[in-house]
């Protein structure tokens, strides 16, 4: 397992999100001040600078309950609501992008360009606002900085830690069903054709050499698809071409997407309880990540900032619907993440607090001073 996986995966994640909510926005003809607020206050939350340098830290995974926990939190950073049914769906379509994403990456490394994809996306969606934008360039920095001197066996444990994490997820998406790249039990369809990874020949030859080196035979054979060299290797750097497309937006074709649970998900349900405790070994950590998300104050619209909710689904009859047939061990209320205790305790916790709020949902609450930890065991 790679330590370093933590960043790519969220931001990655977070990249599919700004993306549907984008297009789900302008879908319900959302005015373009509210729009802009909500990805604004999304964005400049997520790429909190204290927030960033906790997820750069060498550090096992969280559990998918607890990086559930802050994409709910993140996805009411702003004016914007969503019920359960929608929320559901939003986590559905971001994972099992992201999966589709990593399961197609022509080598390891390459899951580095994806990340930059969504780099390049989320400075788009917010170039208007100069101090977001130096938020998130700092943070493309430190992406350079940390990945792109690692050596290839490392981003293959990368790649590994991530299709672990996303092994038990068989969720059917309507997009890539009508594209065929996914089957009807969840599982997607891998093509066997197409350009080879950079660095690479396309395959057919088998060259033969000697004790010294020297090549002494060549012998072909027909590769079982049709295979094109790889023309020039993304950009790495701040500013440059990806050449490949994964973690572009692929919502930019106004579309309905729709997200069925297959028979596979439902039978891994018995890993509900493993999933729902974050480990033992992260409990520092996840207890920080608690007192950066701030505590359970709810702010309250002022003046034109009234809230306003957005629906995932078609119409809200569907979305009702979705949340009447959804099995119970996946509906499980959101995690409130509170560090009153801890705030009181740590003067420098305290500021960054002030410096990453996040607005809590209505109607749920809990006596303070519970932790992350103690929380996700009442699940």
């Amino acid at each position: 397992m790679s330590l370093r996986t933590l960043p790519l995966l969220f931001i990655n994640l977070g990249g599919e999100m700004l993306y549907i909510l984008d297009q789900r926005l302008r879908a319900q003809n959302i005015p373009n001040d509210k729009a802009k607020k909500v990805m604004n206050d999304i964005i400049s939350t997520m790429f909190n600078k204290k927030f960033m340098e906790e997820l750069f830290k060498s550090q096992e995974l969280y559990s998918k309950k607890a990086l559930r926990t802050v994409f709910d939190r993140l996805a009411h950073a702003s004016i914007m609501r969503l019920n359960q049914a929608s929320m559901d769906k939003l986590y559905d379509l971001m994972t099992m992008a992201f999966k589709y994403q990593v399961l197609l990456c022509p080598r390891p490394k390459d899951i580095l360009l994806v990340t930059f994809n969504h780099m390049d996306a989320v400075k788009e969606f917010i170039r208007d606002s100069p101090s977001i934008l130096n938020q998130v360039d700092e943070t493309f920095r430190q992406l350079i900085e940390t990945y792109s001197c690692l050596p290839a066996g490392e981003f293959q444990l990368i790649r590994q830690t991530l299709l672990v994490f996303f092994q038990d997820l068989h969720i059917r998406v309507s997009i890539f069903l009508k594209d065929k790249v996914q089957n009807s039990n969840g599982r997607f369809v891998l093509p066997i054709s197409g350009p080879v990874p950079w660095g690479t020949e396309v395959p057919g030859l088998i060259r033969m050499f000697n004790c010294n080196g020297e090549e002494v035979k060549r012998a072909e054979f027909p590769p079982c698809g049709s295979y094109t060299s790889a023309l020039t290797e993304g950009s790495f750097d701040l500013f440059g071409d990806r050449v490949i497309k994964l973690g572009t937006n692929m919502y930019s074709i106004s579309r309905p997407v729709e997200t069925h649970m297959s028979g596979t998900l439902k039978s891994s349900a018995a890993r509900t309880k493993e999933n729902a405790a974050p480990n033992p070994l992260a409990k520092e950590e996840l207890n920080l990540l608690a007192q950066l998300m701030g505590g359970p104050e709810v702010k309250k619209a002022v003046g034109n900032e009234l809230g306003f909710r957005l629906n995932l689904f078609g119409t809200d009859e569907e979305e009702d619907n979705a949340t009447t047939i959804r099995p119970p061990e996946l509906s499980e209320d959101v995690i409130n993440i509170q560090a009153t205790k801890d705030q009181q305790q740590h003067e420098e916790l305290t500021r960054i607090m002030g410096e990453f709020r996040v607005q809590e949902q209505p109607g749920h609450s809990r006596s303070k001073g519970d932790d992350l930890l103690a929380m996700m065991d009442d699940l």
